[in-house]
């Protein structure tokens, strides 16, 4: 009878450790996410920034990547295992390094190597973390009796058995890959964990897990009271586990078709018809990803902990330049549903304070949700005004123009859309099909970057949405006022 012999991640973990615990599937799959969570945070504490020339970490994963944080999939090294047929390498010559200096700066490029399908490994999900602080690994395996395992260690000795365990694949696979990926993963030294990182992944783990029923039933009583109208059954908690685990299944696949997508765009001799084709696939799926990114962020910041996280990531910035990435975009997605829009600017935008790493995504968001609720033919017009200490933002929404000899507005074209309820974050409209995140998730979104937003509604425009940022207090101005 045939018999792998190279061991799973799971194989290694529980070697070295004395118990392994099944739990049912939805159960392990739970902590899967959760510890991406936490893994997430405890990365975004731990990994230096700052070093123009050096990579601050290497993650192995499979099946996709699964860290989403901006800040973590432009400066970490990310490579990817699937057991896919199909392999974006084989179309591309050997020597292209994967540290290669052609690819975009601050988007690493991003392999994906195959695993063979009788690897059991094709049937784990899994991340190997390196970095100069830490090591770690998480794997989710199916058992054969069809329970679930979640397992997960921070042992240098461990996470290297790991390692190895792959390169023995990379080596039946791609040889030629497989020694400049071990000079790579050896860059990361094998560091005793620091017991505060340890102690601080598993303090999101349990901060994350669900409440016990026995302990919550009462709070569930009062939290019914509130959701049933909308979502008979549901609590909050269940809520924003859905939406993140949601996000996550739909974001994983799409980064994972980005990935081969952009490593065919480095092919040559590609026909020109085959370039534009694979461009609008790169531009949807980035579309579609960051609307994910921001479903999950909602979700996160539903946790204390998630929000002093991402309040204390506010720096002062250059809106003036956000705008000038963004306003193109902006543009070119009102024209694909028959809108127009147009951006007015003052001779000089001044620094506000917010997230350089959520405020494009936010303002992308939200100007998307907004041009879903317009009927076709309809102008935008976006106002840039310095409010006092503040910088106003506001989206007004024009359905005919001022010289019209149709002045005879009809109430209905400016009338709210039908909006459903679902759940505690979302928002479903029927006429298009469309799920947005509500009007309180979305204040939540604006209050973690540093701004407010006020939505008003005019019965001759409709909807009017203003944000406000707080601008850049300079020293001068603080040493004046004090």
């Amino acid at each position: 009878m045939f018999k792998w012999i190279l061991p799973s991640l799971k194989d290694i973990i529980a070697a070295n450790q004395s118990t392994v615990i099944e739990s049912t599937p939805a159960k392990a799959e739970q902590q899967w996410l959760i510890s991406l969570v936490a893994a997430e945070q405890l990365l975004l504490d731990v990994i230096d920034t700052t070093s123009p020339d050096a990579i601050p970490g290497l993650v192995l994963a499979a099946p996709a990547p699964v860290f989403c944080h901006p800040t973590l999939t432009e400066n970490l090294q990310t490579i990817t295992f699937t057991a896919k047929p199909f392999n974006p390498l084989a179309l591309m010559p050997f020597q292209m390094s994967i540290t290669d200096s052609s690819t975009e700066p601050v988007n690493p490029h991003k392999p994906v190597l195959p695993l063979l399908p009788v690897d059991p490994l094709a049937k784990e999900q899994f991340c190997l973390v390196f970095t100069e602080k830490l090591r770690l690994v998480l794997v989710l395996t199916e058992e054969n009796n069809g329970n679930k395992s979640f397992l997960f260690s921070f042992e240098p000795e461990v996470v290297e058995q790991a390692w190895r365990a792959l390169a023995a694949r990379i080596m039946l696979t791609n040889p030629d890959f497989c020694a400049e990926l071990d000079e790579l993963v050896q860059k990361y030294p094998q560091v005793t964990p620091d017991y505060r990182h340890v102690m601080y992944f598993s303090q999101m783990l349990l901060a994350n897990l669900p409440e016990p029923a026995a302990e919550t039933e009462n709070k569930e009583q009062v939290e019914q009271v509130h959701v049933c109208e909308n979502s008979p059954g549901s609590s909050p908690r269940v809520d924003v586990e859905l939406l993140q685990a949601f996000a996550h299944e739909v974001r994983t696949p799409l980064a994972t078709i980005r990935t081969m997508t952009r490593l065919l765009l480095k092919q040559r001799d590609l026909p020109a018809r085959a370039i534009e084709r694979l461009k609008k696939i790169d531009k949807e799926c980035t579309e579609q990803i960051d609307r994910m990114e921001l479903l999950f962020r909602a979700a996160e910041l539903e946790t204390t902990a998630s929000v002093k996280s991402t309040n204390s990531q506010l720096t002062a910035m250059s809106l003036n330049q956000v705008l000038e990435q963004s306003i193109p975009r902006w543009q070119d997605a009102a024209s694909r549903r028959n809108l127009t829009l147009d951006v007015v600017l003052p001779q000089q935008v001044p620094t506000v304070v917010s997230n350089p790493n959520m405020l494009d995504r936010v303002l992308t968001g939200l100007i998307e949700n907004f041009t879903r609720n317009l009927p076709a033919g309809s102008h935008i017009q976006v106002q840039v005004i310095p409010a006092g200490n503040q910088l106003k933002l506001q989206l007004l929404p024009i359905s005919y123009s001022e010289d019209s000899k149709d002045n005879n507005i009809r109430q209905e074209e400016c009338a709210p859309p039908i909006r459903k309820a679902i759940g505690q974050l979302l928002m479903f409209q029927p006429e298009t099909g469309a799920i947005t995140l509500n009007l309180s998730a979305t204040k939540h979104l604006f209050q973690a970057i540093g701004g407010k937003l006020i939505v008003r509604q005019r019965p001759q425009q409709g909807e009017v949405l203003t944000i406000f940022l707080p601008l850049e207090v300079k020293k001068e101005e603080m040493a004046a006022k004090n």
